[in-house]
């Protein structure tokens, strides 16, 4: 995880907006980290499978699928770009970004980006009432679940790569994680 340009500055959108177009950056509570370097196959392999997997099951449906990068701004001083999001409320989505707390937020753990993952992006994510965070370990093959539970996330799920994960957030919409972790099924008869 590394902190860009003078740690005791507090950045905003504004100051985002001005940064180099070829450089990818978020900004949590007015601190801006550096997403670099680039993820690697693994981790766009399992998201780009879970992306496709809630696209083909949500086409029709109430929700828009989106895909990183794209500017999620939760406020002045908070703008994320997850690896994957559902929008359901579509005044949320503008022609620049995403304005608000997306319902569905799915973050892909690499080694560089695991623990703002897991700490900074699960505290902020809580705070502005994203309905269900999930956290992909494409390394070790589990899905890690927080749901909204009135204010705050509920104790975390986890799932492993033989199980079906039952969205909270989009109800009847089911993802079969061998499907994401592109592994065999177990046949359940044996």
């Amino acid at each position: 995880m590394t902190t860009a340009r003078k740690s005791s500055e507090k950045y905003t959108y504004s100051d985002y907006l001005t940064w180099p177009d070829d450089e990818r950056w978020e900004i949590l509570n007015g601190e801006a980290y550096d997403m670099s370097p680039a993820p690697s196959i693994k981790h766009q392999n399992v998201g780009g499978m879970f992306f496709c997997i809630i696209g083909n099951k949500l086409a029709g449906n109430l929700g828009r699928t989106f895909v990183a990068p794209i500017d999620v701004v939760l406020s002045e001083f908070d703008v994320v770009q997850p690896d994957i999001l559902v929008v359901c409320d579509e005044k949320k989505i503008t022609e620049a970004n995403i304005q608000g707390a997306p319902d569905l937020v799915v973050e892909v753990l690499s080694p560089a980006t695991a623990l703002k993952d897991k700490r900074e992006k699960k505290a902020l994510y809580e705070k502005s009432a994203v309905r269900e965070y999930i956290i992909i370990d494409p390394i070790e093959l589990y899905v890690e679940r927080f749901v909204l539970k009135g204010k705050r996330y509920g104790e975390s799920e986890i799932f492993g790569p033989q199980e079906v994960l039952s969205l909270n957030s989009l109800k009847g919409i089911d993802i079969a994680l061998w499907e994401v972790f592109e592994v065999e099924a177990q046949d359940a008869s044996k």
